[in-house]
């Protein structure tokens, strides 16, 4: 069929002239089109000189946001950095803090471990923040050890330490060397072997701590035997309503 379009009177010469009350005979997109058409027809016989190349703008953020969640790793800590070079965190030096009741010479009880129970005389702190400690050995089996802060309880027993020289321990002193953990079938069937025997450099360092604090020791009575018991709890005591 033939559209006619009918115009209303008084719209004679309008370049969208209304066929109806209320109806136009282009729409929107037709009137935009147009107007865009007229715009560049108008200066297309115009020549404009070239602009210079501007410079790179800074990179923006985009428009909108990605149609799938992009995970990203949250920081909780304050020494922790996410580094979106490498993919991967990165950790900023960083100091463990002493507890306020653990000083050189305090009588301290671990909580976990081998030696749990024991009763042992801290050193210093070491740079990884684990605490430095000894038994003495020769009074309770305690050799010279690192221990976490976290899992020793600290007294109000002190001992008046001498002046000992314990620059050589550090963490690479405790360090070991590294065992395959994979085992092949023979080596599966074979006996265990041997226990590597402590080093004699081991066995010297140990009596050079220790010589000077067992001096120190047997000038407080009762503290000999109190280094050697062990600590335990019975049924109806509270920890947290004691004082050490």
């Amino acid at each position: 069929r033939r559209q006619v379009l009918v115009m209303v009177k008084g719209d004679k010469g309008k370049s969208n002239p209304e066929i109806a009350p209320g109806i136009h005979a282009r729409g929107h997109g037709a009137r935009l089109a147009r107007r865009v058409f007229l715009k560049k027809a108008k200066g297309a016989f115009k020549k404009t000189a070239k602009k210079a190349a501007a410079p790179a703008a800074a990179k923006k953020a985009p428009r909108w946001y990605p149609a799938d969640d992009v995970k990203r790793p949250h920081s909780r800590s304050k020494f922790r950095v996410w580094n979106e070079a490498t993919n991967s965190w990165t950790y900023k030096a960083q100091k463990t803090r002493l507890r306020a009741s653990v000083t050189p010479g305090t009588v301290l009880i671990l909580l976990s471990g081998r030696y749990r129970g024991k009763r042992v005389v801290f050193l210093k702190q070491l740079p990884s923040g684990l605490l430095l400690v000894t038994g003495p050995y020769k009074v309770n089996g305690v050799p010279i050890r690192r221990v976490n802060q976290a899992y020793v309880i600290a007294t109000s027993t002190k001992i008046d330490l001498p002046a000992i020289n314990l620059e050589k321990f550090d963490d690479k002193y405790f360090a070991k060397e590294a065992k395959k953990s994979k085992k092949s079938e023979d080596e599966f069937f074979q006996e265990e072997q041997a226990k590597t025997p402590l080093p004699e450099g081991r066995k010297a360092d140990q009596k050079a701590v220790d010589a000077p604090i067992l001096a120190a020791v047997k000038k407080v009575d009762f503290l000999k035997p109190y280094l050697h018991s062990r600590f335990s709890l019975s049924k109806g005591q509270a920890p947290h309503h004691m004082a050490f």
